[in-house]
């Protein structure tokens, strides 16, 4: 379960050169979620991705470091977003026009693993947060922000005292909700600042927004599905009991947050 739910928090970053496949997977019952991307040079070749071209020719064209592509990011978000695992060759004719003809690019994707299927839940300022899964369910917490954003929340809104609506959220959210619910049945949490600090100006009406899923699938493989079962001494697959296996997970929880 914390193999599982390590994966799903993880930030991921891949990147290839002009002529190189990129490949972008996430585990079983996750599916691709593009953060951002960037196509083109700002940094020079012998840095990263070093040009193709001989050295003499290379020399003749200087390289452009202020060239980027404007639709990298879409592109991304047409290939990928929202599938198991994405292959492609990068090259500029995939990007359209070629902002910086003879300079060799290459490609960065940010990118998250979000779960199939997942539950959001809002609480405003000094409300009490409450997640609960069904029997033999547990929760793991996908993202959570605590403070303002620039959308706001339907359920709490903005009220216009005379100061800028500004985005401002907690930098230890998503890290206290994992604390406080992950891998339990139920939990609760008030959206307060006494829980989580205060990121805003003072006057500003904040709300603790929690995306999260209930599994029952404990032992998800990572990424690499093809592991084979642990093996003891006697090199029998090792059995335990569900109580046993329960307990196990929530140990080894805490201390993937630990």
């Amino acid at each position: 379960f914390a193999g599982y739910i390590s994966q799903v928090l993880k930030n991921y970053t891949d990147h290839a050169c002009d002529g190189e496949y990129v490949s972008l997977r996430c585990p079983h019952r996750t599916t691709i979620s593009i953060q951002s991307s960037f196509y083109g040079r700002i940094v020079p070749s012998h840095q990263m991705c070093p040009s193709r071209y001989p050295h003499s020719y290379a020399t003749l064209i200087k390289e452009d470091v202020a060239c980027s592509v404007g639709t990298s990011l879409q592109k991304m978000l047409d290939e990928c977003q929202d599938r198991r695992s994405c292959q492609f060759l990068v090259n500029n004719r995939l990007f359209g026009a070629d902002p910086c003809p003879g300079t060799g690019k290459y490609l960065i994707v940010w990118y998250k693993c979000r779960p199939n299927e997942y539950k959001s839940k809002v609480a405003c300022e000094d409300d009490k947060l409450r997640l609960s899964c069904k029997k033999s369910m547990v929760i793991a917490i996908y993202s959570a922000i605590f403070g303002r954003t620039q959308g706001g929340s339907l359920e709490c809104p903005y009220q216009n005292l005379g100061m800028p609506m500004i985005e401002c959220q907690s930098a230890t959210a998503l890290q206290l909700m994992i604390k406080r619910c992950h891998g339990k049945r139920s939990c609760s949490i008030y959206a307060s600042t006494y829980e989580f600090g205060d990121p805003c100006y003072p006057g500003i009406r904040k709300h603790l927004n929690v995306i999260y899923t209930c599994d029952n699938t404990p032992f998800l493989l990572p990424v690499d599905e093809t592991r084979p079962p642990a093996l003891n001494s006697s090199m029998e697959p090792v059995g335990v009991s569900t109580e046993m296996a329960l307990l196990s997970n929530i140990l080894a929880a805490y201390a993937f947050i630990t």
